[in-house]
C-alpha cells in the first residue's frame, strides 16, 4: 500500500482489525520500523485527536515528526493548472509538493470540505493534488469528503466492544448549530458496508448521504424506530448533499437523550469527538457507563500506527 487515500483502500478490514487490536498490546514492538524516517503532518484546518494520535502512532514507530499548520504559518496554496496566480494565492501545489517530498518519507494531510461548491470539494482537489506532485506516500487525516482513519478506529472500537457476532449498529444524524461536511459520516457508511453488521442509517429527510456512498443501506427516517435493539449508536451531525453545504434545520428533536438510548438494546454510544454536548447530546448518554468515546478517541493512536506500518514497509 503506497497511499492511504479511503477505506478502499484496505484489503481485508477484519485482519487490520485484529492486527490493531494486537498492536495494542505491544505498541512499541515496532519501534525501529521508523528509525531514520520523518513524517510531515500538514493541516488546513484544527485538530486535536487526528494530530496528536498521528504523532503518537509515527513517535510509537520511531519516526521523526514534522508538524505545519497551514491556518497560520504556510503560504497560501494555488491548484488549479495554468492559473496566473495574480490574486491571494503564492504558492502551487507543484513546488509546494515536490519540495515536501525532499523534506519527509510520508506526508499525512488535513482539510476539510469548503462546503461551498459539491463539485469541487467532492474532486479532493488538495488531496489529490499532493498524491499527483509528490513522491511519497500520502496518509489522508480527514479531507474534503472521508475520515479513513477514523472509520479504521471505529470498526476496532466495535470490534472490541461488540457482544454478539452481526450487532445492530446505527448512524444517527444529530442536531449542531453549523453546516458540517460529510466525510466522518461517509468513511463510517463506506467502513460498515465491509462488517458484518445490521447497519441503518437514521436522519431527517433531506440528509441522505451520496448514493455512491450509501449503496443498499437502510435509511430509517423515524430515529426512535431505528434505535431499537440496537448494540452501537453512532452519533454524527453533517449538512445536506442536495443541498449542499446547507444545515436545512437544527430540529433539536434529533438530540440523543437517555431515553432515546432506552430503546436500544443497552448500546454503546460512539462519537468521534468533539460535540456540543447538550445540543448533540444530553450529558447523561455521554457520561454514561455506555458511552465509549474515550475508549474510541484511544484507539485512534492504533489505527494511524497500523497504516503507517504497513506504509513503511514498503518504503
Amino acid at each position: 500500500m503506497k497511499n492511504y487515500f479511503s477505506i478502499q483502500d484496505i484489503d481485508s478490514l477484519e485482519q487490520w482489525v485484529d492486527e490493531a487490536i494486537e498492536m495494542k498490546k505491544t505498541p512499541l514492538a515496532d519501534k525501529n520500523l521508523g528509525t531514520d524516517k520523518t513524517i510531515g503532518l500538514l493541516f488546513f484546518n484544527p485538530s486535536l485527536r487526528t494530530r496528536l494520535s498521528t504523532q503518537k502512532a509515527a513517535l510509537n514507530l520511531g519516526m521523526n515528526v514534522i508538524v505545519m499548520n497551514f491556518t497560520g504559518e504556510g503560504w497560501s496554496l494555488e491548484y488549479g493548472n495554468g492559473t496566473i496566480m495574480d490574486q491571494n494565492t503564492s504558492e502551487h501545489v507543484k513546488e509546494a509538493a515536490q519540495v515536501v517530498s525532499q523534506y519527509c518519507d510520508v506526508l499525512a494531510i488535513r482539510a476539510f470540505a469548503k462546503l461551498e461548491n459539491r463539485e469541487d470539494d467532492y474532486q479532493e482537489k488538495v488531496l489529490n493534488s499532493f498524491m499527483k506532485y509528490a513522491t511519497i506516500p500520502i496518509v489522508n487525516m480527514e479531507s474534503a469528503t472521508g475520515h479513513p482513519l477514523q472509520a479504521l478506529t471505529d470498526a476496532i472500537t466495535i470490534k472490541e466492544h461488540k457482544k454478539t457476532n452481526k450487532p445492530k449498529v446505527v448512524l444517527s444524524w444529530a442536531p449542531h448549530p453549523k453546516a458540517l461536511p460529510q466525510a466522518v459520516a461517509n468513511s463510517f457508511v463506506e467502513m460498515m458496508q465491509q462488517m458484518d453488521a445490521d447497519f441503518v442509517i437514521t436522519h431527517p429527510v433531506g440528509f441522505e448521504l451520496a448514493s455512491h456512498i450509501t449503496n443498499e443501506v437502510p435509511i430509517d427516517y423515524n430515529q426512535e424506530n431505528a434505535f431499537k435493539d440496537a448494540d452501537f449508536v453512532y452519533v454524527k451531525n453533517w449538512s445536506s448533499y442536495t443541498d449542499y453545504g446547507k444545515p436545512l434545520t437544527d430540529d433539536s428533536s434529533w438530540k440523543i437523550t437517555e431515553n432515546k438510548m432506552k430503546l436500544t438494546k443497552d448500546a454503546k454510544f460512539m462519537h468521534c469527538l468533539p460535540v456540543r454536548r447538550n445540543v448533540v447530546i444530553d450529558d447523561a448518554v455521554i457520561d454514561s457507563e455506555n458511552s465509549i468515546v474515550i475508549k474510541q478517541a484511544n484507539n485512534r493512536t492504533y489505527a494511524a500506527q497500523l497504516v503507517l506500518k504497513k506504509i513503511l514497509k514498503n518504503i
